[in-house]
């Protein structure tokens, strides 16, 4: 006899229907009908995939006691991305763009102290104009960022377009930060509507 307990505690896990079904010795429908007699709700399909990818939980945690500098710190974290930051929801990582690398670094403590985020969570794009250097460009993100070349993904090249006197305008391109994590953004946002 499958408890709903013992039920409870494997899908709490993370594992599917068809893998408890396997370890339970049952028919995938079986362990389905006991889903249902024991209402015990199901995941949807991006929540399983999210624990899939993430099989030890979260990778992010929430500091809660926060020092005075922390709180000071989380303020500026949550500004910085309600005025920076994608907000948009069918985008499902923290995404934050600009041309300072003050501002980056500065998000970067945010998520690191605040949240918790595992530097090697950390993945970075840039867009030069203007025919800009991008060697030059990578270099600069690179020493400010403390970053390695390898880190910086993807390039991209944007041509003059016209003849304005907005030519030096951004030199080493924008930069924009990535952490690929919905619930992450989730409980940022929850945040920031809190404020």
């Amino acid at each position: 006899m499958i408890t709903k307990e013992r039920l409870k505690k494997l899908y709490n896990k993370g594992l599917s229907m068809m893998e408890i079904a396997e370890i339970m010795r049952r028919s995938q429908s079986g362990i389905k009908y006991l889903m249902d007699k024991y209402n015990i709700p199901r995941r949807s399909w991006s929540e399983a995939t999210y624990v899939k990818r993430n099989p030890n939980g979260d990778p992010f945690v929430i500091k809660e006691k926060l020092s005075r500098n922390e709180f000071f710190l989380k303020g500026l974290g949550l500004g910085l991305y309600w005025g920076e930051g994608d907000k948009s929801s069918n985008n499902t990582s923290v995404r934050v763009s600009n041309t300072d690398p003050s501002l980056i670094k500065k998000f970067k403590e945010f998520l690191v102290k605040i949240y918790r985020v595992k530097k090697e969570k950390f993945r970075y794009s840039l867009v030069t104009f203007n025919n800009g250097d991008k060697k030059e460009a990578m270099k600069f993100w690179t020493k400010h960022l403390k970053i390695k070349n390898s880190q910086l993904g993807k390039i991209i090249n944007i041509p003059p377009q016209g003849k304005g006197t907005y030519k030096k305008k951004n030199q080493f391109g924008v930069i924009t930060m990535t952490v690929s994590n919905k619930k992450l953004k989730e409980k940022i946002l929850e945040q920031i509507k809190q404020i």
